[in-house]
């Protein structure tokens, strides 16, 4: 199947929480984490997220940095990647700050949820993209082929860890990002970047290290998911 390079880019607690019990926006991260964030998602034609990410940020991270923009020119990009919410169900806020930010904003829903969605009578997203299974949830191998075709090469995916258990289940993600924060958030209500029911251990991803670096207190992680 044809379809984008994509790599998960996640900041995550030394006990593996992607944000705390309340599954409030996860604002650990430091300043280097945030450039390296920006960075990665300044290499990318888009950038994929889950409702409940965009729910609890209501924004999503534009590339300001200068030189993130001027490669980007250099390589005859558009100054912002396409931003891709998921949501089967359609069911989003129109008057979430994303909205008003400046990038190409596309749904990836199921005709269902783009229904609900459209019935709100807001324009929102400049392209609506459906992958429908007979459960009415997204079929992500249908999705991705439609990106390809629609010269979405690379793809940054950002969270949560139920979009990302999915698409690991479709052997979908190629690189992951990891950065390790100092701290602790415990809880089993608390999200990791792995949601879903999980694998039995002799169904287990095996990744391997590409590179690590440090930064303060900060471990940046780098793995490519071995096929």
């Amino acid at each position: 199947m044809k379809r984008p390079h994509t790599i998960l880019i996640l900041a995550m607690t030394a006990d593996g929480k992607i944000a705390d019990r309340s599954r409030s926006a996860a604002r650990f991260g430091s300043a280097a984490d945030k450039i390296h964030l920006e960075k990665q998602i300044s290499l990318v034609d888009g950038v994929l997220f889950g409702a409940g990410t965009l729910r609890a940020y209501q924004t999503s991270l534009l590339i300001c940095n200068p030189d993130f923009l001027q490669w980007r020119h250099q390589q005859n990009k558009p100054p912002q990647p396409v931003h891709l919410v998921c949501s089967a169900s359609g069911n989003l806020d129109p008057n979430w700050r994303f909205f008003e930010q400046s990038f190409p904003r596309w749904l990836v829903t199921t005709s269902t949820g783009a229904k609900v969605w459209q019935s709100k009578n807001f324009q929102g997203f400049d392209r609506i993209l459906r992958g429908d299974e007979e459960d009415n949830s997204i079929n992500w191998c249908t999705v991705f082929e439609q990106l390809i075709s629609l010269n979405i090469q690379t793809l940054a995916i950002l969270g949560g860890g139920e979009l990302v258990a999915s698409l690991l289940e479709d052997q979908l993600i190629d690189e992951f990002y990891l950065t390790l924060c100092p701290l602790i958030l415990g809880g089993k209500d608390a999200p990791t970047p792995v949601e879903g029911l999980g694998f039995l251990s002799q169904q287990a991803q095996e990744l391997e290290l590409l590179s690590f670096h440090q930064v303060e207190g900060e471990f940046f992680l780098h793995y490519r998911l071995h096929r």
